[in-house]
């Protein structure tokens, strides 16, 4: 049997192989920043868009410089804080170094920070080497989506940090962290507002935890002359003695609104002294909501949404525009019903049906929904066509590129190449959270199985 000691010593192995992990990816994102001409990250669609695009951030940067609004081109339409925070950043300060390196460098302490909240959350699953938290932020560092995030000027790795941390304070129960993270996810991106929902039940009930009534029958087991009413009040019996009840709890809640809306304020605020001197928040709310709800810029991404609103009629744009946008509300009702008892898990599918939905996503917000996935591995164990969708990321990843090059710059392609490459990435999200609720739900009734077949060995 092993002593304290001896646990102490593996934990402590464990925990600097993990570390020795995360200090080799950070090194290899600083070599990647000295070699971005090379790669053109910053350039592809798939990595910057018109909402995350460092280049578009510094256009807004001079405009400001030069005693102008930010919003007074057409190319910035990010927070107006982030020309102040990151804009000095983006100016060339060392001779013979790549532009942007700083505000690069800043992007691998997000990723860091959001490393560092992955491996804090709490182990939903059990892994045999690592803690779950630990191999999904390992997943999270090392996917190649997040490098070339990171590497690619994109501003998600922010965004990301923020989402990681409203999570992170929703399972610690930090509220104003939580608050904080959720206020500065919503300001900076709009889509996660969604997120409101998990994280209140996350506050209310706590933890991912099956549910009492699992375990409870609906009465249709048989056993001898004992009728099933019988049975389902011994399983109800059985569950009150050895599982107590979970009710839920108002006051963190509540707390979570205060802080929330003290945080908005003071967002507001700032973002009102950002702007007064040029423009007004009403503009701020233009050239950002309204620019992603109203999905203004049709240049190609991964996303689907470029190619439909370029081909649809005019007298049909704003019904459209209200029906996918509407896709994404119309799935919150449910999935707050059903799954309602694994908020972490719940988070994770609105994230990824959000990405999946999103104006202008990147390949940013498919590595922070690939992150969080890994928490729950022996949940979703019995996952079908799991082999066949990562083969499908990986294609997906190497035919985009390759697509756009045909139609971009050699101009032997169209338009089509590169659709049907989004056509399948949109297609192998939907899978993917398909089935990743089939099987949790399918982990459900294995549980509840379970739950009846101690009771009848404790019967026989």
């Amino acid at each position: 049997m092993q002593t304290r000691e001896e646990s102490k010593h593996q934990r402590k192995i464990k925990r600097g192989g993990f570390w020795r992990w995360v200090i080799a990816s950070v090194f290899f994102r600083l070599i990647l920043i000295y070699f971005p001409h090379n790669l053109f990250l910053s350039f592809r669609p798939e990595v910057s868009t018109p909402v995350t695009s460092l280049r578009r951030l510094a256009e807004g940067y001079w405009l400001k410089q030069a005693s102008m609004s930010p919003y007074a081109g057409s190319m910035y339409h990010g927070s107006p804080l982030l020309p102040s925070v990151l804009g000095s950043l983006t100016v060339k300060r060392i001779e013979g170094h790549p532009d942007h390196v700083f505000c690069s460098l800043l992007f691998v302490i997000a990723d860091i920070v959001s490393n560092r909240r992955y491996s804090n959350q709490l182990a939903i699953g059990i892994t045999y080497i690592l803690a779950s938290g630990d191999f999904a932020a390992l997943v999270y560092f090392w996917n190649p989506f997040t490098i070339v995030a990171c590497v690619g000027l994109s501003t998600s790795p922010m965004e990301n940090l923020f989402i990681i941390l409203t999570i992170y304070g929703a399972c610690t129960r930090v509220v104003p962290l939580a608050a904080l993270g959720w206020a500065m996810a919503s300001h900076l991106s709009l889509y996660p507002a969604i997120l409101i929902i998990p994280v209140i039940l996350l506050l209310g009930y706590g933890l991912d935890a099956p549910p009492r009534k699992l375990f409870l029958q609906k009465g249709f087991y048989k056993i001898g002359d004992n009728s099933s009413s019988n049975i389902h009040c011994e399983q109800e019996k059985m569950i009150n003695q050895s599982k107590p009840r979970i009710i839920f709890s108002w006051r963190p809640v509540m707390l979570f609104f205060f802080w929330t809306t003290l945080w908005s304020l003071y967002l507001l605020v700032l973002c009102g002294m950002s702007v007064k001197q040029y423009s007004s928040l009403w503009e701020m709310f233009q050239r950002t909501y309204g620019f992603i709800l109203i999905v203004e810029d049709m240049s190609p991404d991964i996303a689907v949404l470029w190619y439909f609103f370029a081909e649809v009629f005019d007298f049909f744009r704003n019904f459209f525009l209200i029906v996918f946008h509407m896709n994404i509300l119309f799935m919150i009702l449910p999935l707050a019903i059903r799954p309602s008892h694994w908020p972490c898990f719940f988070a994770f599918v609105y994230i990824a049906i959000s990405s999946m939905l999103k104006s202008y996503p990147s390949v940013g917000d498919s590595a922070l929904y690939l992150g969080l996935l890994v928490l729950f591995l022996d949940e979703l164990a019995d996952m079908q066509f799991s082999f066949f969708i990562f083969c499908g990321y990986v294609g997906v990843s190497l035919l985009s590129p390759v697509m756009h090059n045909l139609w971009i710059w050699r101009g032997t392609g169209n338009a089509n190449f590169y659709f049907a490459t989004a056509i399948a990435y949109a297609c192998l999200q939907i899978i993917l959270v398909v089935e990743s609720v089939s099987a949790m739900l399918n982990h459900d009734r294995k549980l509840r199985k379970l739950s009846v077949a101690n009771l009848l060995d404790g019967k026989s």
